[in-house]
């Protein structure tokens, strides 16, 4: 069974940048589809950053152009580069992969993100 963990979260003042990492282990395909989620307290999950096979991306509006999505399909690694850091931007984040002979997307537990002065 394929696990995502997330690492790379924490405690930062706003304007500050944090970077996230995700690892999936026991899988034998490559990553076909990457992305980032947040929920923050008292909000729904949302979409904050896809990055796919080709290369293509998409972001949140509320983060385009403070946030950067990357990643190593062939060895189920994603990114997710911060700068610019909001105190909005604090949330539980987390990663979500799928992979090649499967159509189960697989979620990462979370790691938490805060930003506060």
């Amino acid at each position: 069974q394929v696990q995502l963990v997330e690492s790379g979260g924490g405690l930062v003042q706003p304007g500050g940048s944090l970077r996230l990492s995700c690892a999936a282990s026991g899988s034998r395909f490559s990553s076909i589809y990457m992305a980032w989620h947040r929920q923050a307290p008292g909000k729904e999950r949302e979409l904050v950053a896809v990055i796919r096979r080709d290369g293509s991306t998409n972001y949140a509006i509320s983060v385009q152009g403070r946030f950067t999505i990357s990643g190593d399909k062939d060895n189920n690694l994603v990114y997710l580069q911060m700068n610019m850091l909001k105190p909005e931007d604090t949330a539980v984040y987390y990663c979500q992969m799928q992979f090649l002979g499967t159509m189960t997307m697989k979620w990462g537990q979370g790691t938490q993100v805060t930003v506060s002065s």
